[in-house]
This record gives structure tokens, sequence and C-alpha cells, in this order.
């Protein structure tokens, strides 16, 4: 909590506000993965959510949550996003978040498995503890879409907290070895300003990088 202690007249400045939230797109470039993906037999979306979540825990900021009206930092949160079930219903997938790329991609295949097959919404934080629904972060893809913006559902904006994600389909294969994709992040501005989402976006490109050698 000490880098919090640094900002936190930025944090007060922002909570007094009615929406403090802060929501960037922008272009996102990465070394093209996907040759590695075909090799290895592994699913492009799950290896790059893989790079997104164990480079968005790195940065402190987006694990600042609050907590019974206190600013705290959890240590880890669980990995999830949305997929469609097979009546092109919303349903989430969520399960343990892994550092090692193989153990994640096959948690990850199995909660959408189950997500898919459920005609119910499961995995709602709604069962969950109240700081345990902190210990989270939101996650969408919409591969069928360049996505160019996105605003969210928000009960209630003066107190979220929680990091939203999304991003539209990867573009085609590029002469310079990298694909794009367009992402969105949204975050409390209290806690994250425009640096530290290109500070994610950097470690989300190196972990690419070092994934394919």
């Amino acid at each position: 909590m000490h880098n919090f202690e640094k900002r936190r007249d930025r944090y007060n400045a922002f909570a007094s506000f009615e929406n403090p939230l802060v929501n960037l797109s922008f272009e996102l470039e990465v070394p093209d993965f996907r040759p590695f993906c075909k090799a290895n037999k592994l699913p492009p979306f799950h290896v790059f959510l893989y790079c997104v979540l164990n480079s968005l825990k790195e940065i402190d900021n987006f694990m600042y949550r609050v907590f019974e009206g206190e600013v705290i930092k959890i240590d880890d949160f669980m990995a999830s996003y949305t997929v469609l079930n097979q009546d092109n219903n919303l349903n989430f997938a969520r399960f343990q978040r892994s550092s090692d790329l193989r153990e994640f991609v096959a948690r990850s295949l199995e909660a959408k498995k189950f997500a898919e097959s459920s005609d119910v919404l499961v995995n709602s934080t709604e069962a969950l503890s109240p700081l345990d629904k902190r210990r989270n972060v939101h996650i969408t893809c919409m591969p069928w879409l360049k996505l160019v913006a996105i605003e969210h559902p928000i009960y209630q904006h003066k107190s979220y907290d929680i990091p939203s994600l999304a991003w539209g389909r990867f573009s085609d294969p590029r002469d310079d070895g990298k694909l794009s994709v367009n992402m969105s992040v949204l975050a409390h501005h209290g806690f994250v300003d425009g640096y530290h989402v290109h500070l994610l976006a950097q470690a989300i490109a190196a972990r690419a990088a070092h994934i394919i050698g």
C-alpha cells in the first residue's frame, strides 16, 4: 500500500466525483503469437487472456479496491470472462488464474465448456462474500467486431472499482510479424491513469514475446 499512499490525494479527489471512472480505447500491438498457438495446439484467445490477466496482476494500480470504505490491495483475482451459451445468451466462465500457460489454458477451456453448456446464468457474483466480490476483473471479447469503443453496464458508477477490459477481433497477419487488436480498459481514475494503461499494454506485448521466444 506504500505506492497507494503516494496517490491517496488523487484518489480522494476522484472518489468525490459522481463518475470517477476512466475508459481508454486504443490499438494494442503485440508479436503475432498465433503461429506459436497453432504449432502447440493452443487456442489464441486463451493464450491472449493469459497474457492480459497475468500482466494485469503485475501492476499495483489495477489491484486496488475499496472494501468497507477503505482502500485495500488484493493479492489475486479470479480469472473470468464472458461466453455465449448454446442459446447465444451471455454467460460467465470463471476459474483460478495460473501463471503456468498450459495450466491456465486447460482451466480456461474447462470453465468455458461449463459456461457454454448452461442455459441458466452461472458464476455471477451474487453468491460471493463482499470481499471476494472485490477479487475480480471483468473481461469481455467480441471477436466478430473491430472494437472502436464500449460502454459497460455499471450499477453505480461512484462505487465501481473493478477493472473492466474488452477487446475485439485480431487483425490479419502483418508483414512486420505483429498483430493488432483494439482494446478498451476501464478503471477507477483514483487508482489508474493513462500511464498505467500504457504499462499494461507494454506488459502484455512483452509477455506474448516471451511466450513465443
